[in-house]
């Protein structure tokens, strides 16, 4: 692999080597088409990347994280929420909870029936199934020979099992796998692995590509700007290592830096709100007014009790415990250092007559210190994070400079919508019905937070509003799209542009109804093969 690029045609480019970039990368310099990939963090040498419980440690670290954070929220008591994002090989899949969870078939129906033509649940199913390797799972549901290993957790706690059991004691039914069809229900978390390691998509797709002499990876290599020839794209300007370069795309440019930087690099190299554009000083190339527009985040609560008569992560998580469980780890693969971020999870509706759930419960055999970001508590607990996993809640990314290295404007606007405050106090009240059913009860000391004395829908919406944090989910500010506002159309390629495409968490119409990861590595997956049918074009 060269080490550095030149101001020579490469046939594609593709910006940003994340979750989407990675399998951009492999999928395309495949038939021998040179590929240059740009990603503006390090290499993933960082060894809490590789430890799935080394996740907490990731989540404000400056060597491999973005660290992002919102304008002061109006809706949220005016706080400012921190937004992790990876900036490192593999993107937020390098630094995320590695949960692999599809989302609700009715989301990509929901897609197809906006305009996005080919998006529908059974047509993505198959770039579902060639991403993965799950091995447990119906051949007609589930991959059995993509790059990504898909794994249940190597280690369940006892409490994991309870959570379980509460939930249908509650009413809420069993799931045997939550990336079948059957989506609703009750179920065990799924992981993406690369053996004991994380399943980043740098050390799966990324990895098994890195001979080809097609294929140059280039890292600390930040894009500053597109470059056109009237209203066609033909190449990305970038700085690494104090030098501004340039790479030529023969072929296409692909976008795939996510949900705050593809906006933000179109916006600064004169795509987007012409009117804002001209405000800020950037000369207006494409005026596409959905550039940045449509943000789309879970907003979650945490439930959290103090345990007895089980244990949680809490107390594996230090001394002579943390220990054993590294060598555990080293020797086996199991054991603490195996967990992400939730061990299990419940999707749910807030009232009769949805046609799908509106609301994920993720129950975690652990709590959280409060006064301390990323940090366990000591005394053993259990936590329901509760996520309006359909937020109505609409947000914007805007450039506030011409300068590519200032940071754009985020504003998520929170609980904007009302629906979105009452779809969270009903997923307070499942959480606490599975708190209270016998199965969770019988390890339960007490409620933690927000406490047995918050009960009231005022009180408690003031706790929702005052203690509620993103999940990490954003997602659509480059929508696809047939409506005025889309960015891009059904084959990713943005509109009244040619050479140009995005490819990443940014084009979802509509934030899926759970986790991201492998529904943006699904759009890498399809977008190269519909690459690949347009030759590139």
């Amino acid at each position: 692999m060269a080490a550095t690029a030149s101001d020579e045609q490469a046939d594609y480019v593709v910006v940003g080597a994340g979750s989407a970039g990675c399998v951009l990368a492999n999928r395309l310099s495949a038939d021998g088409s040179r590929v240059v990939l740009l990603e503006a963090g390090p290499r993933d040498w960082h060894p809490m990347i590789h430890v799935p419980a080394g996740v907490l440690k990731l989540l404000y670290n400056p060597l491999v994280n973005w660290n992002y954070a919102t304008d002061p929220e109006p809706g949220i008591a005016g706080r400012q929420i921190h937004w992790p994002r990876g900036r490192v090989l593999g993107g937020s899949s390098s630094i995320n909870g590695m949960l692999w969870i599809r989302g609700n078939p009715a989301d990509y129906d929901g897609w197809s029936q906006m305009g996005c033509k080919g998006w529908s649940f059974d047509e993505v199913m198959p770039y579902f199934k060639s991403i993965e390797r799950y091995a447990p799972g119906d051949p007609e549901q589930r991959g059995k020979s993509g790059p990504i290993l898909v794994e249940d957790y190597r280690t369940t706690l006892d409490l994991t099992r309870r959570f379980v059991d509460a939930a249908q004691q509650a009413g809420i039914p069993l799931t045997k796998d939550l990336n079948g069809r059957q989506h609703e229900g009750v179920g065990f978390s799924q992981m993406s692995r690369n053996g004991r390691f994380r399943g980043s998509t740098a050390r799966t797709f990324l990895a098994q590509a890195r001979g080809r002499p097609n294929l140059r990876v280039e890292t600390k290599a930040f894009a500053t700007r597109l470059l056109f020839e009237g209203k066609r794209c033909v190449g990305v300007a970038f700085r690494q290592k104090g030098q501004d370069r340039q790479v030529r795309a023969a072929r296409e440019v692909i976008l795939s830096g996510g949900t705050i930087n593809s906006p933000h690099l179109l916006q600064v190299s004169g795509i987007g709100p012409g009117a804002h554009l001209k405000s800020i000083g950037v000369p207006v190339v494409h005026d596409l007014p959905g550039v940045g527009a449509n943000l789309s985040d879970h907003y979650a609560i945490r439930i959290s009790h103090r345990v007895k008569d089980a244990v949680s992560i809490n107390e594996l998580s230090r001394g002579l415990r943390l220990g054993r469980e590294i060598a555990r780890w080293l020797t086996t693969g199991r054991g603490a250092l195996t967990f992400g971020v939730s061990s299990a999870q419940a999707f749910a509706r807030s009232r009769e007559g949805l046609a799908s759930p509106d609301i994920q419960l993720l129950f975690s055999p652990a709590s959280y210190d409060h006064n301390k970001f990323g940090e366990l508590e000591r005394e053993p607990g259990m936590t329901i994070a509760v996520s309006i996993a359909r937020p109505e809640s609409r947000g914007t990314i805007m450039a506030k400079s011409s300068d590519p290295f200032v940071r754009p404007s985020l504003k998520p606007n929170y609980l904007s919508v009302p629906n979105d405050l009452r779809v969270s106090l009903a997923g307070i009240a499942i959480a606490r019905r599975i708190f209270a059913a016998p199965a969770l009860a019988r390890h339960s000391v007490a409620e933690i937070t927000p406490g047995p004395g918050v009960t009231t829908p005022e009180a408690l919406s003031d706790y929702i509003r005052q203690q509620g944090t993103t999940i990490y989910h954003i997602v659509g500010t480059c929508k696809m799209g047939e409506d005025p506002m889309a960015v891009v159309d059904a084959r990713l390629k943005v509109r009244g542009l040619t050479g140009l495409r995005v490819i990443d968490a940014s084009v979802m119409p509509t934030v899926t109804t759970a986790n991201t990861n492998a529904p943006t590595i699904m759009i890498a997956e399809k977008g190269a093969a519909l690459i690949r049918e347009d030759g590139g074009v």
